[in-house]
């Protein structure tokens, strides 16, 4: 159950630091053929604005939407187990998430699970063993150990970068990718940027806390333009702590703004727990 919950969902400082990213100096040295001038005194730049104007259009950047319609086809990796799913999505922003899970048993696709998130609960129905329950949205943070409400799970779902902070200590710019580490108050967060429009590549966040040995990567791709929106169609995330778990999301089907595809029927016959 725990694995669901963190491939459809995922993912995935104590104290911010007070390092802030220094200045960049240079000097301008300026040749022609008479003559050498050397500029001594050059006007220093503020980089850590130039970092927070960049985090700002990815921000822009953002996926923006009324509801949410999709396909996944999951594929996870553990030590002790692989497994393939389908999981069919419906979602109101702010409001509401439908999940079916699909599997195969004994050779036939059968719904194996059907989950409900609202901002303060979540409702699940277990179609193999015929029980239903009901919990609060704590729930989602207990079973994967990781600080989920309902908006971060909705920005996973739709591509959306999360766990961004403002405490930025150092960038790097390529050629063609932008990194920026920034120290929220649980991760470390490493983000890889496209530099020419600025797409969410790469996330790796890390415990801040030194006794745990937690860490995530996050890697999207197949980017394609969906409803007018940019959507990364695969992802990869990877999960380590005492064990590694590889997550593997390909969407298919997706869409913007249409009524939503997927509804949730309780059994009544079903045992409450």
């Amino acid at each position: 159950m725990r694995y669901i919950f963190i491939a459809i969902t995922f993912l995935s400082v104590a104290c911010k630091t007070s390092q802030k990213v220094q200045a960049i100096q240079s000097a301008i040295e300026k040749k022609d053929t008479a003559q050498t001038v050397l500029v001594k005194e050059v006007p220093k730049v503020d980089s850590e604005a130039i970092v927070k104007h960049i985090l700002g259009k990815v921000m822009n950047k953002k996926v923006d939407f009324i509801t949410f319609n999709t396909r996944i086809n999951v594929d996870y990796e553990s030590a002790e187990q692989s497994q393939k799913f389908v999981a069919y999505l419906g979602m109101k922003k702010d409001s509401i998430i439908f999940i079916k899970i699909v599997g195969k048993f004994l050779g036939i696709s059968k719904v194996a699970m059907q989950i409900k998130i609202r901002p303060d609960s979540v409702f699940l129905v277990n179609e193999i063993d015929k029980w239903v329950k009901k919990t609060s949205i704590d729930y989602l943070q207990d079973t994967t150990n990781i600080p989920f409400d309902f908006k971060t799970i909705q920005d996973i779902l739709v591509g959306n970068p999360v766990f961004l902070d403002s405490n930025i200590v150092s960038y790097r710019a390529g050629n063609s990718q932008l990194q920026v580490l920034m120290i929220g108050d649980i991760f470390k967060h490493l983000i890889t940027l496209d530099n020419n429009d600025f797409r969410v590549l790469h996330s790796k966040l890390d415990d801040v806390d030194m006794m745990r040995s937690r860490t995530c990567d996050i890697s999207f791709g197949s980017y394609d333009v969906v409803d007018g929106r940019s959507f990364a169609k695969y992802r990869l995330i990877s999960v380590s702590e005492k064990s590694k778990l590889d997550i593997y999301l390909d969407f298919k089907e997706s869409s913007f703004n249409d009524p939503l595809k997927y509804s949730f029927n309780v059994p009544k016959n079903y045992k409450r727990k």
